[in-house]
């Protein structure tokens, strides 16, 4: 596995100051920012679009991972790419055709990554993992920060690590949702490389600290 890597959520930032927030996790040692693209109707919540994505970009040099949870998604895969994704991630319920939308982003020149959530079964992804960069397992049911850790995903999350090695290709393998210090080294002993943490993170006092901990946590 890769080491770990951490990607602060901007879900739970301070939305009046969002430029300075995404400025001070990069400083912190912040691997990634995650930005949750939320649409009011793949899942129960309205977050930002690509305009708010593309006006961060400036502020910060770490690669923007773009988790849509919107349905249909492909309409708003190049703006999200014009807008300065390096990732982007989406769910398999979110189109009628997974492997056409991942050839899309590829495209794109971003990194195509797919999305499981906690009642999508690891079968959803098992014939695109050769255009997969990237496998999200939410540990949580999307569309709301601060929920609790669901552990029954633990297991999805070592299946998928043995299924990247079998591939024989280098996918990164995320978890998004209750990641704590105390969550963490489960996520990691399961197989996970890249851990979202939204108010473990823009929760805490100090962010640098708060990083670091669950680097070492993990």
């Amino acid at each position: 596995m890769n080491p770990t890597r951490i990607a602060p959520s901007l879900l739970a930032a301070d939305f009046t100051r969002l430029g300075e927030e995404v400025r001070a996790v990069e400083r912190a040692g912040a691997d990634w920012l995650h930005l949750d693209i939320m649409d009011g109707h793949f899942v129960p919540n309205i977050s930002y679009g690509p305009g708010l994505v593309k006006a961060l970009r400036p502020a910060a040099a770490m690669p923007f991972d773009v988790h849509l949870m919107i349905a249909p998604a492909d309409p708003f895969l190049a703006a999200f790419a014009e807008a300065g994704a390096q990732w982007i991630s989406l769910h398999p319920e979110a189109g009628p055709h997974l492997h056409r939308s991942l050839q899309t982003i590829r495209a794109l020149g971003c990194r195509p990554g797919v999305v499981l959530n906690p009642a999508t079964p690891v079968e959803s992804v098992a014939h695109v993992l050769d255009l997969t960069d990237l496998i999200l397992v939410m540990t949580v049911n999307p569309g709301f920060g601060g929920q609790s850790f669901l552990r029954a995903q633990l297991g999805k999350i070592a299946t998928l690590r043995r299924m990247i090695a079998e591939s024989g290709r280098d996918i990164a393998l995320q978890v998004d949702g209750g990641v704590t210090r105390e969550t963490a080294p489960l996520c990691r002993e399961a197989g996970a490389d890249v851990l979202v943490a939204g108010t473990a993170v823009f929760g805490a006092p100090d962010y640098a600290e708060a990083i670091a901990a669950l680097r070492e946590s993990a």
